[in-house]
């Protein structure tokens, strides 16, 4: 089959576009899918450019949480992933082939539905979906019939972004009502956490480049802060509250930012309801953030790791997704022999860039990736 290979650490030249890869077949439980759509992430190029330590902040490494390495090289990225069935294993019913469906990226290290202490996914401990074939479980192969999602749309859904973002809310018990800020929200997560927080009441304050602003709304954030001023911040978003502090904040930045973020929670601790907390999933403003631990304490702040989420949550999404009460934020499709490409424009994203690229098979292409071409975006 063809894929894209990923051959080592380092830039996109470490992507080696081959059409003799051998085709996975599937093992008992699994399914094998005719990939037509990947959504594309920045944990792809993370994980490529080794941006993950735990230890040393300069050190070039995967995350590996249990322990040992599983990104090992060749290796073929690309987690939410869209496609048919084409094959069965052992113990699958022969009445999904033909299916389609979207997979729930999470190698997981057992059964348990509510806890996932060791994060791992399809495209980094196991190979991904920038490919012909890709070699799934077959219950984390959800079927999508929904007539009015294409199959480039559906990826956007995927379990990367969104997952993360519900299991950013989840961890913070996000409540019916509260305020709750979410930044760099033009992303994957940041849009995803938009519209997952309208689905449980919550209300979404966004921040943002200030082009972003009318999407956003329309998305349905209450209001966007321009992320390129960040003086006076506090004062901000107190007039857009109505002088109330938020009650969460969402965080995928990080960085220098982190202390504004956690100012915006702690003004008025009269009005609050519950501690002021701060779920992080991202580090896209810088690695280190200094905090002044005396804050965290005597303002009781509880923080929130974030990586990845559980079986439970994902059953939650796919319903979500079946029901319509999500809807694809697509910005646009690139072939898979253009993935160097989509890489660079990814990283030099123009200022009408909102949502997600979606990765397409050029064997598919005609199909499920021209109807949303870069050229056609905007």
């Amino acid at each position: 089959m063809t894929a894209m290979v990923l051959t080592g650490h380092g830039g996109i030249e470490q992507l080696d576009y081959r059409t003799d890869v051998p085709t996975p077949r599937p093992g008992p439980g699994e399914v094998l899918v005719r990939v037509t759509a990947t959504a594309k992430n920045n944990t792809d190029r993370k994980a490529r450019e080794g941006l993950y330590p735990t230890q040393d902040n300069d050190e070039v490494t995967s995350f590996q949480m249990g322990g040992k390495a599983t990104l090992t090289f060749p290796r073929i990225q690309g987690a939410d992933v869209v496609g048919r069935v084409a094959a069965v294993g052992d113990g699958v019913s022969p009445e999904r082939l033909g299916e389609r469906g979207l997979l729930d990226f999470n190698i997981y290290p057992d059964a348990r539905r509510t806890l996932n202490l060791i994060p791992d996914y399809y495209g980094h401990g196991a190979d991904g979906g920038y490919a012909d074939y890709i070699a799934v479980p077959a219950d984390q192969f959800h079927h999508v019939s929904n007539a009015d999602l294409d199959d480039a749309q559906l990826a956007t859904l995927g379990m990367c972004s969104y997952q993360t973002a519900l299991h950013m809310l989840t961890s913070a018990r996000v409540k019916v009502g509260e305020r709750i800020l979410v930044t760099g929200a033009s992303g994957g997560v940041g849009t995803a956490l938009i519209q997952l927080c309208r689905t449980i009441g919550a209300i979404p304050y966004a921040l943002s480049q200030a082009d972003k602003t009318e999407a956003l709304l329309t998305l349905g954030a209450e209001a966007v802060f321009d992320r390129s001023n960040m003086q006076g911040f506090t004062e901000r978003v107190l007039a857009a509250t109505g002088g109330y502090p938020m009650d969460a904040v969402m965080d995928l930045v990080g960085g220098e930012s982190t202390n504004r973020f956690i100012d915006t929670m702690i003004v008025d601790m009269h009005k609050r309801n519950d501690n002021p907390r701060l779920s992080i999933a991202g580090a896209s403003g810088g690695n280190v953030s200094e905090l002044l631990w005396t804050k965290m304490y005597l303002y009781q702040v509880q923080l929130f790791g974030v990586s990845h989420g559980t079986r439970e949550e994902a059953d939650q999404l796919m319903e979500w997704i079946r029901s319509g009460e999500l809807k694809p934020v697509l910005h646009a499709t690139f072939k898979l022999s253009d993935l160097h490409r989509a890489e660079t424009y990814f990283m030099n994203r123009a200022s009408n860039y909102l949502g997600k690229i979606v990765i397409v098979p050029d064997s598919q292409w005609a199909e499920h990736g021209a109807p949303h071409a870069l050229e056609n975006a905007g």
